[in-house]
């Protein structure tokens, strides 16, 4: 990842109907996006056969998940479903992993499994990525990405995964970039091979609506990272600045601004 060229995901989490999903999918290929993904919570669709259907429905996006909580499933059970969607999905399958959000303990309660500590979590993340890369046959493994904010997480996944989405507060801003990637180029063998990836909540000028705005925990300033306002040119712009300052070169949008991005993507996306 030397280059670091531009890739952009769509976040999905839910559908009326499996017509209403698989179009999704195909809609986020049409519009140019590298990665279909889906979240891993009680309240959204089931993530690995969503993503299997949205593999069976597109030919070139890849899907994956962002992200798979480490506690939710043991790791020989993640490993061999894993396999079967990389082979089914013709190796387009991108495992997104985490120790969990932070209301995670509560679906883990729903399911029955130890939400566990930190460190346990943290384990659990190791076990599950060295079972998938370890799963016998010969097929490569897929592309990892391990979602983090703390000093810890980042190191891990700066010594273990291709890609790295920054847990970041919603409102931080450009220079608050910085410190992470900082710690990142510290931890890591050989950071010029790490993808890094920011998740972007508001495209445009228009204010969310009310619903995001409560999750969002209010306005955001418009310097905030996960913000992008103005002309097509001016994000895609403002995205060339930051990966030239701070090497953040994946985007992911929610399916909310999909097509608002569209533009940007059409414009940044492989270069």
């Amino acid at each position: 990842m030397a280059d670091r060229l531009f890739r952009f995901g769509v976040v999905a989490s839910d559908a009326a109907d499996g017509a209403g999903w698989t179009a999704q999918a195909r809609r986020a290929e049409e519009l140019g996006y590298a990665t279909f993904l889906t979240p891993d919570t009680l309240r959204t669709l089931a993530p690995l056969p969503a993503l299997a259907a949205a593999a069976a429905a597109t030919t070139s996006i890849h899907v994956g998940t962002f992200v798979l909580a480490a506690p939710f499933r043991r790791a020989e059970q993640v490993a061999w479903e894993v396999d079967a969607l990389n082979l089914l999905s013709g190796g387009r399958f991108e495992l997104g992993i985490g120790a969990g959000r932070p209301d995670g303990r509560q679906d883990a309660d729903r399911l029955g499994v130890p939400f566990g500590s930190v460190d346990q979590r943290i384990g659990r993340i190791q076990e599950v990525i060295g079972r998938v890369r370890r799963w016998p046959g010969a097929r490569p493994a897929p592309r990892v990405l391990i979602a983090g904010r703390s000093a810890r997480m980042l190191g891990l996944a700066a010594r273990t995964a291709d890609s790295i989405a920054l847990g970041l507060p919603a409102d931080t801003p450009e220079d608050g970039l910085a410190g992470p990637v900082r710690l990142i180029r510290q931890a890591a063998d050989d950071f010029d091979r790490l993808e890094i990836a920011v998740s972007v909540h508001l495209v445009g000028e228009d204010e969310p609506p009310p619903w995001l705005a409560r999750r969002l925990g209010g306005p955001l300033p418009d310097d905030a990272v996960t913000v992008l306002r103005g002309t097509p040119r001016q994000m895609a712009d403002r995205l060339l600045r930051r990966r030239d300052a701070h090497q953040v070169s994946y985007i992911t949008v929610t399916q909310m601004y999909a097509e608002r991005l569209a533009p940007v993507v059409e414009l940044l996306a492989g270069s």
